[in-house]
């Protein structure tokens, strides 16, 4: 050992000359062959010199020794580098592949779709670039290689959301359950988790395909799954959303039930907060003004027209001989939030053209020209203008529960205003009320319907949304509330914060949604006030959105597509606060080049 401690391992320079070596990476590597020796002693290398090398290049002086060395060491950079080169391409090739099967499965096109990009892109490079056609030629998009892709960027946003969840202080759930092209139950579970630092991260947690009965125990054990499987602790869910169907809203053999069960079994302190859809309660609200009478000689109207293709035809040319600013009538489909006011206006404005089309058809149209009648539909074409319109402020991503809260308090307001109006003749909100009442001034308005029915029902849909205003306060204005009527647990911490000018200051100027991050840490009990609430969902948009999504994506002719393959497109087209790390993934993988003649 002190033998070997003693020994001078370090490489000489003037064994280049010698022994047409040279030291890369910690290690003597001939210059003539190639190959590295282990240990760096000079008579380890002047033995492999004297054995392979000795005879041919015996005859060299030192200064023709010294140009050989030089040559042979930039023989020896040109192959490094162009083996380099070689991984960098692959790699290139590999991630390019990764992105494309990104957008293939955002935009719900079938795997397949990768090979005829591929086409293209080669016949583009012919064009533009040919000197670069193998390097395009590397990017493997065969039909098999876009599905494993696509499996892998589902997995690793997986794993992103997997390693988020350890540091959520708090999240809920929004679930809904809808049928696919080929009739299997799909349930999705969206998760809107927030971290220590009051950062919200909102994305597909679980969506399973349920091939047999989908009772309330069922919607359960799926949902308990996804939980577990993330490795979340119960304790840590504060709310449910739902779409307020019996399996998922059931007090004892429901979904809420059994969360609620499970969650008392794992000793879980908190108490969880259910809500039913607002958007769904929105749209359950519209029909309690009970003028299906009119919905449905409006639908029977539409589709007289849409139902036979020559009618629609002669409609329709029928409407360009007139000049009409519009081309045709929408059909009204029931599952569509707006469907209903947008056949509405647009029948309303193409009345007269209706009435004189289906005269020519040999129909009656005394109901329709009615003055009752016009009134009812002026005024349902208004009142579901309003709906819809509070409808669009309720929907999409990212929306915090305390504002919807507050989009559906304001609508309850101005029901109460346009009531007051109405009932003195002032319909200066209602356009197609106001474009009638210039028309007919003896017109009538069914405001009575409009009173008693649809504010009654905003009132009593929207209670459990009123049981938790206090805590909506604590959220979107903190400095207002009333410290005596707040919970105990942050009275204290709540006095200090009203009192802090700069806390006020700070709330000013970024609002309710981002003041939270601002509370400091000495004031724990307002942070995870502020985060059970924002992890709340309002609604079950996300999963309503989700199924859309499936529908393009499962369409009759991909009625075969694997419930693995579905679940991970549909991860990736949803994914919003994470993106795949394609660099990781790329790293694992090698460079396969698909044929362009492969059949897919």
């Amino acid at each position: 050992m002190a033998k070997r401690k003693a020994e001078n391992r370090s490489f000489l320079d003037k064994w280049e000359a010698e022994y047409l070596f040279t030291y890369v990476k910690d290690k003597p590597v001939c210059l003539v062959c190639g190959v590295n020796v282990a240990v760096s002693k000079e008579y380890n290398i002047r033995r492999h010199y004297n054995t392979k090398h000795h005879d041919k290049y015996k005859d060299l002086d030192m200064t023709q020794r010294s140009q050989k060395v030089e040559e042979m060491k930039r023989s020896l950079v040109s192959q490094q580098n162009m083996f380099k080169k070689a991984t960098s391409q692959s790699e290139a090739a590999v991630k390019a592949s990764y992105i494309v099967a990104a957008e293939i499965a955002k935009s719900a096109q079938p795997f397949n779709e990768g090979e005829f990009m591929k086409k293209c892109m080669m016949k583009v490079c012919d064009l533009v670039c040919p000197e670069k056609k193998q390097a395009f030629s590397n990017v493997s998009l065969s039909r098999n290689t876009v599905a494993d892709r696509t499996c892998d960027l589902a997995t690793n946003l997986y794993d992103q959301l997997m390693e988020k969840g350890k540091d959520f202080v708090a999240f809920s759930l929004a679930v809904d359950e809808s049928c696919d092209a080929s009739d299997t139950a799909q349930l999705s579970v969206f998760i809107r988790g927030m971290d220590s630092n009051l950062c919200v991260t909102e994305e597909l947690l679980g969506f399973k395909s349920m091939h047999g009965t989908t009772t309330g125990k069922e919607i359960f054990e799926e949902v308990s799954k996804c939980v577990t499987e993330i490795k979340l602790p119960w304790d840590k869910l504060v709310g449910l959303t739902t779409d307020g169907a019996p399996a998922m809203c059931g007090k004892k053999s429901g979904l809420v039930g059994m969360v609620r069960e499970k969650m008392r079994e794992e000793n879980c302190a908190g108490e969880l907060t259910v809500y039913h859809c607002i958007i769904h309660q929105e749209a359950l609200c519209a029909k309690a003004l009970k003028m299906e009478h009119v919905m449905t000689t409006v639908t029977q109207v539409v589709n007289f027209i849409r139902a036979k293709g020559l009618n629609h035809r002669q409609f329709k040319s029928f409407l360009e001989e007139c000049g009409s600013e519009y081309a045709d009538v929408p059909y009204h489909t029931e599952v569509r939030w707006l469907s209903r006011g947008k056949v509405l206006n647009r029948c309303f404005e193409l009345h007269e053209e209706i009435c004189q089309f289906l005269e020519t058809k040999g129909k009656d149209t005394a109901e329709l020209r009615e003055q009752k009648f016009l009134c009812e539909l002026a005024f349902l074409c208004d009142i579901s203008s309003h709906l819809d319109a509070l409808n669009l402020q309720l929907q999409g991503r990212g929306r915090i529960i305390t504002d919807m809260y507050a989009a559906v308090r304001a609508f309850k307001t101005k029901l109460c205003l346009w009531e007051n109006q109405m009932l003195q003749g002032n319909p200066c909100h209602f356009p197609c009320c106001q474009s009638i009442k210039a028309q007919i001034s003896t017109a009538v308005f069914p405001c009575a319907q409009f009173a008693e029915k649809l504010a009654a029902e905003f009132s009593r849909r929207f209670a459990d949304f009123d049981a938790q205003k206090c805590k909506f306060e604590l959220l979107s204005n903190p400095f207002a509330v009333d410290v005596e009527n707040a919970p105990t647990n942050i009275q204290i911490e709540l006095i200090e914060l009203q009192c802090n000018d700069t806390l006020k200051s700070n709330y000013d100027a970024v609002g309710a949604a981002q003041f939270p991050r601002f509370i400091p840490d000495t004031m724990p009990q307002l942070r995870t006030q502020a985060a059970q609430m924002l992890s709340m969902f309002g609604s079950t948009y996300l999963c309503e959105q989700l199924f859309s999504s499936m529908k393009m994506t499962k369409t009759t002719h991909r009625r075969r597509l694997t419930d693995e393959h579905l679940r991970s497109i549909l991860r990736i087209s949803s994914a919003q606060s994470l993106s795949p790390d394609i660099d990781e993934l790329a790293s694992k993988k090698r460079c396969q080049v698909s044929g362009l003649g492969t059949s897919d």
